[in-house]
């Protein structure tokens, strides 16, 4: 294969590394240019003594858009990653002592609902079909292709998009959709809860955001047998295998282009010839430092950045069998809680708490009779706020409310901690403001606001959470791929 041609990528995180291997498969030299000693972005994971952490995202939907960049390059993705199906989506626990496994199997989950919450299911059953309506109609053309480009426009699947728009719930929010209805307060908390899968706030985000429920309850929630962080290592494999080349700690300081054409990058000083640039770096940050004489598109600067989040791991010196993967306590002053984290940007007294056991599923995380926790509050972007107060702050409310809801003294069983916050976020991860999914979908338009996967640089694209489509593994992965097939 002619390897004549160069392209660079910029940033090792998962749709940098998707975008390299999708490069080097239509023939292209690769170099990954990577800030940190290590690859993965957010997808990444760190050890603390004798209990190992993913760092980052604790949900995986979609696998096969992880298998797809195997079986693009010709390898048995199963030669590389495997995965098992989660057979219950969220166990959610409730001040008033409420337990409410939320079944991945649909039948399963009704019959829950019904015994426990004593309600009709049928609306339930609804609007998870809605939920998978939603997904059918929109996949298509707002995830899987550019909404930036004629072309999308012009294709047969924007018919049916269209004609389903009166039904995508555009025109209301997601909880005022959720409260008309579900037919419990406790099924409208748990599916308002699906906007902070984008960082958003239910409350503001438009009920087209109710497409996310249908990925953990139609198609099926999973988790990596090695981990989260077993993606980003079988991905950087197989990229290696293929002749990518990964440059770590090497920061790139300049897009050089001339003319609206790229011409390559600079790292160091030193002048890195290419033909084709993938920026995998956030948006903002990019056009501030690394485009020097583009003019960064004022929608795009503008957006709302989407919520951060304040992260414990805790090495746990005791198991807990009523935990599982990923478990959620909700607090009751649930609508007060969003505005905190978009509106006043304070964070309330009783946080949202989001709490993952992954020794559960990863034995080899902690020692016998262990558990690696991660737990995750929301809380604003940073603006400046005093991080240290807070952290301390939103330690101390954590702990009360485990130790209440777990009936055990948590803070007495803690061996080994760290955290982050929206600062170390940023820092770490460039991710602009902390913000961990670029920006909020608070808007109807947000989706059309976010940057495209293509520039007006000639040679130059984007991909990850902070461009179209979004956030999260899955449309990181799906941004790689709009990216790239428009490469020829």
């Amino acid at each position: 294969m002619d390897r004549s041609r160069k392209a660079v990528v910029i940033g090792a995180g998962v749709a940098g590394i998707a975008s390299s291997i999708r490069l080097a498969v239509k023939g292209f030299q690769v170099e990954v240019f990577e800030a940190n000693d290590y690859p993965g972005g957010k997808l990444t994971a760190f050890q603390l003594g004798n209990y190992r952490f993913d760092a980052g995202p604790s949900l995986f939907t979609l696998p096969h858009l992880v298998d797809e960049l195997f079986t693009l390059a010709n390898r048995d993705p199963r030669d590389y990653f495997n995965y098992h199906t989660s057979n219950t989506a969220c166990h959610y626990f409730f001040e008033d002592g409420t337990f409410l496994p939320f079944s991945a199997d649909q039948d399963t989950l009704l019959k829950d609902v019904e015994e426990i919450l004593k309600v009709d299911t049928a609306p339930l059953k609804a609007h998870l079909e809605r939920s998978r309506y939603i997904y059918e109609k929109t996949k298509a053309t707002f995830l899987e292709r550019s909404l930036h480009h004629r072309s999308t426009y012009l294709s047969k699947e924007i018919l049916s998009t269209i004609a389903a728009i009166p039904n995508l719930q555009l025109f209301t929010t997601m909880h005022e959709a959720n409260e008309r209805r579900l037919n419990h307060p406790k099924l409208v908390q748990i599916f308002d809860r699906y906007a902070t899968y984008n960082g958003s706030d239910p409350y503001k985000a438009p009920g087209i955001l109710n497409i996310i429920p249908h990925l953990e309850h139609g198609i099926g929630t999973f988790f990596p047998t090695d981990g989260m962080h077993g993606i980003t290592n079988a991905l950087v494999r197989l990229a290696e295998e293929l002749g990518v080349t990964f440059h770590y700690g090497s920061k790139v300081n300049e897009i050089s282009e001339t003319a609206r054409e790229i011409r390559g990058v600079k790292v160091n000083d030193a002048f890195h010839p290419a033909e084709i640039v993938v920026c995998n770096s956030d948006v903002k940050p990019a056009y501030k430092q690394l485009l020097k004489t583009i003019k960064a598109p004022e929608k795009t600067m503008k957006q709302e950045p989407s919520s951060s989040a304040m992260i414990f791991y805790w090495g746990i010196k005791d198991s807990f069998p009523q935990l599982d993967l990923h478990n959620i306590f909700f607090s009751e002053n649930y609508k007060e809680e969003f505005s905190a984290i978009f509106d006043q940007g304070e964070v309330s007294d009783d946080p949202t708490v989001y709490i993952h056991v992954s020794s559960k599923l990863v034995p080899n995380d902690a020692p016998e009779g262990c558990e690696s926790w991660f737990i995750l509050v929301n809380v604003p972007s940073n603006s400046g706020q005093n991080w240290e107060e807070w952290r301390l702050r939103i330690r101390e409310r954590v702990l009360q409310k485990l130790s209440r809801l777990l009936k055990k003294d948590i803070a007495s069983l803690i061996e080994v901690e760290d955290y982050l916050d929206p600062v170390r976020i940023e820092q770490r991860t460039s991710s602009f403001a902390g913000a961990l999914y670029g920006a909020s979908s608070n808007d109807r338009m947000a989706a059309f606001f976010r940057h495209p996967n293509f520039s007006k640089v000639k040679g130059l694209y984007f991909v990850g959470g902070s461009v179209h489509p979004g956030g999260g593994i899955p449309l990181c992965l799906l941004s790689a791929k709009i990216a790239t097939d428009m490469i020829k």
